[in-house]
């Protein structure tokens, strides 16, 4: 039941967020038992947003909700993956890319909780 949310202050064609949303979707596989099976994803594009007080050059802010918890090091490579990604399909330095990551002990789908 993961989500990411990607949050940039470009614009992104509809080709360029179908390539990271499919390249998303074999990533989240970097955290033991998720896939693209249960991953839902936004892409938010031209968001005002600001890194060290400027906002005139790409920048991107990921979320990755997940429910239960994982590893270090199976943040570390979905981190790197994510990185990859937005440097390759969005020309973002990945040092303008923040990713934050939250474990989520409830998540509710279909009427019920798990």
């Amino acid at each position: 039941m993961p989500f990411i949310n990607v949050k940039t202050n470009i614009g992104v064609s509809k080709d360029k967020e179908e390539q990271v949303k499919q390249r998303l979707g074999k990533a989240i596989e970097f955290i033991p038992g998720k896939s693209e099976e249960w991953l839902m994803v936004a892409i938010e594009e031209n968001i005002p947003l600001y890194f060290k007080g400027r906002t005139d050059l790409p920048v991107a802010f990921v979320e990755v909700k997940i429910f239960g918890s994982t590893t270090e090091e199976a943040y570390q490579q979905e981190t790197a993956q994510i990185t990859q990604i937005l440097k390759d399909e969005l020309a973002i330095a990945p040092d303008r890319i923040f990713v934050a990551y939250m474990e989520l002990e409830h998540w509710g789908w279909n009427g019920n909780n798990f």
